[in-house]
């Protein structure tokens, strides 16, 4: 089983920064072809993709994020990162990174929808205040 874990979430004002982590590990973390997202989900709304990536380093980011976040991956710690700057009240969410393998079907676009990843993270909150 593939394992995530998410850490670096925290509270902070308008305009700051936080840089979230998500580790892999367990068996299965060492496959070759997959997408991996953040993706987030606040109090009564559905969880919704903000950075995914693949394999190849393809990256897509939400509108809303765009310009503001930046998604990385080291494959040699098997970390996933987002880097969060001018942090804005509407990004206040519990933060989850997300894993799914890929086939030879996979059309290089990394998947947006939280419906398709398979293995989560337990979630690290982001609290942005005015």
């Amino acid at each position: 089983q593939v394992q995530l874990v998410e850490s670096g979430g925290g509270s902070v004002q308008s305009g700051g920064s936080l840089r979230l982590s998500c580790a892999r590990s367990g068996s299965g973390s060492e496959y070759t072809y997959y997408n991996m997202g953040w993706f987030r989900q606040a109090p009564g709304k559905e969880r919704e993709g903000v950075a995914v990536i693949d394999n190849y380093g393809t990256i897509a980011y939400a509108d809303s994020v765009k310009g503001r976040f930046t998604s990385s991956q080291d494959n040699t710690k098997k970390t996933l990162y987002l880097q969060m700057n001018n942090l804005e009240p509407e990004d206040t969410a519990m933060y989850y990174c997300a894993y799914k393998r890929t086939d030879w079907l996979y059309d290089g676009n990394p998947s947006t929808l939280a419906k398709d990843y398979k293995t989560w993270g337990q979630g690290t909150k982001v609290t942005v205040s005015a």
